[in-house]
């Protein structure tokens, strides 16, 4: 296949820290190659490298792209001028970032955001512009195209906005697609559907793509070739199928037996349930259009009639889609929410009054998705794991409650003599799996019997989720602990849950022990789920 893009001898460092050492890479044109490695593994700041946008780094060795016309000159992207990439950027080789959310500019709506593409590297007029804009966005598949154009980034489901994004990038029909985890924020059915739309545009156009990913599924359905990286060295390259056959580096071979694991303790027979619910239902007012909603709200039922238990020291696992009432589910399981019907936590109501709240809060904690943002900046180790002993055990001394601290935070996995001063850092000196401990240590401090995890290792490389997993089934197993889970990944789920409930659109479709719910599903949108994780 003629290379479209040859890299050498890649070399990237900060100061005097080289994060990647030495890296040859060939994408051919019409190629889709996959660059895999976990978080710091140096494979997205080789991708950005390439256009020169990894800011205050120096970039050392050659990327020689081949011109667009036969005969032309090819050009080293390295030794380019900014004028020059200027041109290539957007036109040449475009760019998907991870988080649609952060990389669209809230300001601005989608359509314009489009438009205003086409008119800088394809000098269309604006109303030009604006019509190529709306066809973008109707050829990745957005429902209502011209009307979607005039909403901003925040009116859109994320599937939609991640669909928006990549129209913005192929708007000028570009030769080289970079993808840095296209899919990461997306469930498993708009996994599928984004690898599918990618596939067929790269059919249409003929581009190459570059595929940065940690999730080893999406290489298998969508790369052609796939190249690993490992501490910014290059430790293995080639055809999928062969890799996936017989990895040759032990890096390789460990990222392929990083699945999930089940090793969960049996429920106990015979205990009360931590919580139970009836006929809950979560209800949101909304405005009704015209002169109607002068005087009244509509609703929105965002969880319609649910029923559960969860087993007392086992895992009841939802499942669901992005909208499908999962995350509400947990925010009432919380009382964070109002909500109507029964629901109960180790058989009491939650109260309207904080007083009465606060026995029932103590049994029940949560551990959020992304450790990064749930975690304090500003507050040490010590305070963030002692802050709830502060709320519900009042009465300890500042060294009985460090006492406390320093046991629970060595049963999650956290050492002083691991971390030298690790009572007074701070967040952003630990890894991601590491905060997500300090996260679990925080919930376990004021010895719940009921965790909430939300979606707890989503934001987490395989190798990572892997550890943390194992952590929380060891401290089901040893405390006795009950886990309501919420997650879309059915991996996940088959390694954690006894019980299962399948959650659309606020309702209830399935429900079942995991084996029954996963292995032989019944309702159709519960194979679908199933059938896009394997």
């Amino acid at each position: 296949m003629t290379p479209l893009i040859e890299v050498k001898d890649l070399r990237v460092a900060f100061g005097n820290k080289e994060v990647v050492h030495g890296v040859d890479l060939t994408i051919a044109a019409g190629e889709k190659l996959a660059l895999v490695g976990e978080s710091g593994s140096g494979k997205t700041v080789t991708a950005l490298s390439l256009v020169r946008l990894v800011q205050g780094a120096s970039v050392t060795g050659s990327a020689r792209m081949a011109p667009e016309q036969p005969g032309g000159a090819p050009i080293d992207l390295l030794q380019a001028s900014e004028r020059e990439l200027l041109g290539i950027r957007g036109r040449d080789i475009a760019m998907i970032f991870q988080e649609p959310m952060t990389a669209l500019n809230p300001l601005y709506t989608v359509g314009d955001q489009v438009a205003e593409v086409l008119q800088l590297k394809q000098g269309l007029t604006p109303r030009q512009a604006w019509q190529a804009a709306i066809e973008a966005l109707a050829a990745t598949g957005i429902p209502e195209p011209a009307r979607r154009a005039n909403n901003f980034p925040h009116q859109l489901s994320g599937g939609q906005r991640q669909r928006a994004m990549i129209a913005m990038a192929l708007a000028c029909r570009p030769r080289l697609l970079l993808a840095d985890e296209p899919t990461t924020a997306l469930d498993v059915t708009l996994r599928q559907q984004i690898l599918e739309l990618l596939a067929d545009l790269q059919r249409q156009t003929g581009m190459a793509v570059l595929l940065i990913t940690h999730d080893l599924n999406l290489v298998k359905r969508f790369a052609d070739r796939v190249a690993v990286m490992e501490s910014g060295h290059l430790v293995e390259e080639g055809a999928v199928a062969e890799v996936f056959r017989a990895p040759q580096h032990p890096y390789t071979r460990k990222l392929m037996e990083s699945r999930p694991e089940r090793d969960v303790p049996q429920p106990r027979s015979g205990e009360p349930t931590p919580m139970q619910a009836k006929d809950l239902r979560v209800v949101y007012p909304v405005p009704l259009s015209g002169f109607r909603g002068w005087f009244k709200k509509g609703e929105f039922v965002a969880v319609k009639g649910a029923e559960f238990e969860v087993p007392p020291g086992g895992t009841l696992g939802i499942v669901g889609e992005s909208g499908s009432g999962k995350s509400t589910m947990a925010l009432a399981a919380l009382g964070l929410v109002p909500h109507r019907g029964e629901l109960k936590v180790v058989g009491q109501e939650w109260g309207k009054g904080t007083a009465a709240n606060r026995p029932i809060r103590k049994q029940v904690q949560v551990v959020f998705q992304d450790p990064f943002s749930s975690l304090s900046p500003r507050m040490t180790v010590e305070e963030i794991v002692g802050e709830g002993l502060l709320v519900h055990a009042p009465e300890l001394s500042l060294s009985q409650r460090r006492e406390q601290v320093i046991a629970t935070l060595q049963d999650v996995g956290l050492a002083e003599s691991q971390f030298p001063g690790l009572l007074q850092r701070y967040p952003h000196e630990f890894s991601g799996g590491q905060r997500q401990r300090l996260a679990i240590a925080r919930a376990l401090i004021v010895q719940p019997q009921l965790l909430v995890l939300d979606e707890p290792t989503s934001a987490l490389d395989v190798t990572i989720q892997q550890q943390v997993l194992k952590l929380l089934q060891r401290l089901q197993r040893e405390r006795g602990l009950s886990y309501l889970l919420i997650t879309h990944d059915v991996d996940v789920i088959r390694a954690m849950a006894h019980e299962v409930l399948v959650m659309k659109e606020g309702e209830i479709l399935e429900s079942g022990t995991v084996d029954d719910v996963l292995a032989q599903p019944r309702n159709p949108y519960t194979r679908a789920l199933v059938a896009a994780a394997t």
